[in-house]
């Protein structure tokens, strides 16, 4: 494979700006803003402090650390846009006794995201997005959740009720308030069963996607998008049970700034592997843990599992389908407490499983502390799983590795669902006890019962709310969060292909109404570089020639017509 060293800048562009840019008309600055907050990157915050309604019709700035205190409700209502400040490290904690009420539709999800300006945001953009309750955890005393934020969690109500989280998005959160001390982009720290949970996508992470402190809260159809550290993170005594997710990597950003490893799962009962009571064991079932190989992976992905279950957690897996890693499962035993006890003895199970074209062998054991008599992962591992299949092998639809968006239709959305002949179609078992057993598969299961493994089956639920691209998505009109923008802009989908390029390049778009085009090409200070006078053009989809002779760097190329002028950002890299 050709390796291609960029120069410093282009780097950079590349580091702080991995998703594909996606035209949108957009206002240069927002409209309806109210901030929210004090202003500063104080941890004390401020404190809402009676039930408050924030609604569509305008656009939120955190502005600092928000609290939702104990007894209050913050109700937000679906196509709400809520923006974090990078200065201010921007964050939203809904304390232990506070609720969250954000109710977001298939039409209209609420977003969360950057306030940086299109074209310029990136992973710790603002914090995220902290839910603290009083459901058991394993930690002594009242424990402060991680962040360097002012909220502690866990109780004895494993019924305890945060409120609502449905179609959400969470974009470029993770800032780093203190050194390995970041927030997540959705972080749970004793959340109870009865919080509602679905239809999250965390995208462009600075640290995990998801994370769980301990808590019995479920959920269902969550995605992991381009994160930092870890997708899926367990600790702490997590028990809840989560069905359908999906993580698509991008291979260029890991964990860098700790000299980590950046996995797909990563699961422990506390931060030593004690005995600490309850013990993690959180069930997962249709998982689908993407690890693009092209670009090659870079070196926090070196040793990276799939899933890594250590510390002496039980975890379990089901149903789920990892590729890409050099190793698709790691039993890692480094505490008194061994984890592969938990594997011998029927608490940690992993089965029916597909771990496709892991690059070193499909499931290792790590320890410094001896291993479980009798124990052999091969044994474990291949009674009930697949782990010999190329990621080929699958069927998927291309476009399901690609970690910078498909952007050929609007809202950004890969075809996620499965070919007929794809082998992931069967192979799925619900027979397990974790999945069967009381509170589990009976009448108040929370598992469906399908026969396909991996997150999708034959529909995709990610169509309509997600956002695959939103590096450059308009976020300055109060109530548009992508699914519920306007479908007669002139100009959709403009995107260049193949981006980076290495000369040659197309740009393609859609004209809703004939007009006369004029396509501009600036390098990144601004300065024209190429005007091409495309004349007057039908309506329908568009491709244009791009200069071959462009050199290496960052340009922006602009599409003008009579009603609109838009604007997609593209790398040349030679």
């Amino acid at each position: 494979m050709k390796k291609i060293v960029l120069p410093a800048l282009l780097a950079l562009a590349l580091a702080s700006s991995p998703l594909v840019s996606q035209a949108q008309t957009c206002p240069s600055t927002a409209s309806n803003v109210i901030s929210v907050g004090l202003g500063r990157p104080d941890k004390s915050g401020f404190e809402i402090t009676q039930n408050t309604t924030w609604t569509r019709n305008n656009i939120y700035l955190l502005n600092g650390a928000v609290y939702v205190n104990d007894g209050v409700t913050l109700t937000i209502e679906s196509g709400t846009i809520i923006k974090g400040d990078l200065t201010n490290q921007g964050a939203l904690i809904i304390r232990q006794g506070g609720k969250i009420n954000a109710a977001g539709t298939a039409s209209q999800p609420i977003v969360f995201t950057s306030n940086q300006p299109a074209g310029s945001r990136g992973p710790g953009d603002w914090g995220g997005l902290i839910i603290c309750g009083r459901a058991p955890v394993n930690l002594p005393g009242n424990p402060t959740i991680e962040g360097g934020v002012v909220a502690t969690f866990g109780g004895t109500n494993a019924a305890d009720n945060s409120g609502v989280l449905q179609y959400v998005r969470i974009e470029y959160a993770g800032i780093a308030f203190l050194p390995n001390n970041e927030i997540n982009g959705l972080t749970l720290g004793g959340v109870g069963s009865g919080t509602t949970i679905d239809h999250i996508q965390v995208t462009a992470s600075g640290d995990d996607s998801f994370e769980w402190f301990g808590g019995t809260v479920n959920a269902k159809y969550l995605i992991a998008l381009g994160s930092t550290d870890d997708d899926f993170d367990t600790d702490n005594g997590f028990s809840g049970r989560v069905q359908y997710g999906l993580a698509i990597r991008d291979p260029r950003r890991g964990d860098f700034a700790s000299g980590g490893v950046s996995n797909g799962f990563e699961s422990d009962n506390d931060a030593t592997g004690t005995a600490n009571a309850p013990q993690t064991s959180a069930v997962f079932s249709n998982m689908t843990i993407l690890l693009p190989t092209t670009p090659t992976p870079a070196s926090p992905f070196n040793n990276a599992a799939g899933a890594l279950i250590r510390r002496n957690s039980a975890q379990s897996i089901f149903n789920t389908v990892i590729t890409g890693r050099p190793y698709g499962l790691e039993l890692n035993s480094n505490s008194t407490n061994l984890t592969t006890n938990s594997a011998q003895g029927g608490s940690l199970v992993f089965a029916n499983n597909v771990l496709a074209g892991s690059g070193t062998r499909a499931a290792r054991v790590t320890s410094n502390s001896g291993s479980t008599a009798g124990f052999s992962v091969n044994t474990f591992v291949g009674g009930s799983n697949d782990t010999t299949r190329t990621v080929a092998a699958l069927g998927l639809n291309a476009d399901n590795f690609f970690f910078e968006g498909n952007c050929s239709n609007k809202p950004c959305v890969p075809t996620l669902q499965l070919p007929t002949a794809s082998l992931l179609n069967t192979g799925a078992a619900f027979t397990n006890a974790k999945l069967t057993g009381a509170g589990n598969g009976g009448p108040n299961s929370t598992f469906d019962v399908v026969t396909y493994r991996g997150a999708f089956g034959s529909t995709n639920w990610a169509t309509g709310w997600t956002n695959f691209n939103p590096q450059n998505t308009c976020y300055n009109l109060p109530g548009q969060t992508l699914a519920t923008k306007s479908a007669s802009d002139q100009v959709q989908s403009l995107s260049v292909a193949p981006n980076p390029s290495a000369g040659a390049a197309l740009l393609s778009f859609e004209l809703k109404r004939a007009d006369v085009a004029t396509i501009r090409v600036t390098d990144a200070l601004g300065r024209n570089v190429a005007l091409i006078e495309a004349g007057r053009l039908a309506a329908g989809p568009q491709q244009v020639a791009l200069p071959a002779s462009l050199r290496n760097g960052v340009y922006v190329a602009t599409v003008s017509t009579s009603e609109t002028s838009q604007t997609t950002r593209f790398v040349v890299a030679k």
